[in-house]
């Protein structure tokens, strides 16, 4: 593994090269361009605020709804994007790929970057909420960097693995955007995790992205923080899914332009 990191940085340049162009390529002839980085995850947390504190009332605690939504959609939407990207990045690319040599992780990792940049222009709103609001940050803010460690680590390991066999199955490109789907059911985006039984609790906190929602509201005082054992069981995961994903990748990936 640490022959394939040094290979990796060899193509360094590369890589930031095809960030730009993933980049440049996502919002190319968009009237709206990066701004639509930002309409994504606002335009559904409007949604979701109006459906469920005016329809179907869900308590969101006493802190402003679209800060708790919010905060759910920002984490939320840079995974979904990554996957939707990610996954079919490589078929996308068949004709580098079965041309010319370069470790073929490169692209899926360039979506996830690509999709870091949204994801860091669409947080500047959730700052503007935070101001606007005069919200209070709480002590919970020094988790962030862990919450980015573990959101950037499993997105990162399901592309891999989902761009991967996205060669071999072009079932992948149909499965993914079901699963995400289902996952958002399965994750604390719509409703608090306290809404989640205790005897339920251990294994909803295998999905690492309900620990990463929970420390974004946390910081924003728009709930509780996890806590520790919940978050070292999510780093866990992410882990081991991260290794787990990449070793497989490594090991398919000499069959690949064969079977693109």
């Amino acid at each position: 593994m640490l022959l394939n990191f040094r290979q990796l940085s060899a193509y360094r340049t590369l890589f930031t090269t095809w960030v730009a162009r993933d980049v440049r390529v996502r919002y190319k002839q968009s009237v709206l361009g990066v701004a639509w980085a930002i309409v994504q995850p606002l335009a559904a947390t409007l949604i979701l605020a109006l459906v469920f504190t005016r329809i179907v009332r869900i308590p969101t605690g006493d802190g402003p709804h679209i800060i708790f939504y919010y905060a759910g959609m920002l984490p939320w939407t840079f995974f979904a994007t990554a996957l939707s990207f990610g996954t079919t990045s490589l078929v996308n690319n068949m004709h580098l790929v079965t041309k010319i040599y370069f470790p073929r992780e490169i692209i899926p990792l360039a979506s996830v970057v690509a999709g870091l940049v949204d994801f860091a222009i669409a947080a500047l709103i959730l700052v503007g909420l935070v101001i606007v609001y005069g919200i209070s940050l709480t002590p919970a803010l020094a988790l962030i960097p862990i919450a980015l460690i573990v959101q950037i680590g499993f997105t990162t390991a399901i592309v891999l693995a989902g761009s991967a066999l996205n060669v071999f199955f072009r079932d992948v490109r149909f499965i993914v955007p079901l699963a995400t789907q289902l996952l958002l059911y399965l994750t604390p985006v719509i409703y608090p995790s306290s809404f989640v039984p205790d005897a339920w609790r251990g294994v909803y906190l295998l999905n690492p992205m309900a620990v990463v929602i929970e420390i974004y509201r946390a910081a924003v005082g728009a709930g509780a923080p996890p806590a520790p054992a919940s978050i070292a069981l999510s780093t866990g995961v992410t882990l081991t899914l991260l290794v787990a994903a990449y070793l497989y990748f490594k090991r398919v990936e000499p069959d690949m332009a064969d079977m693109i």
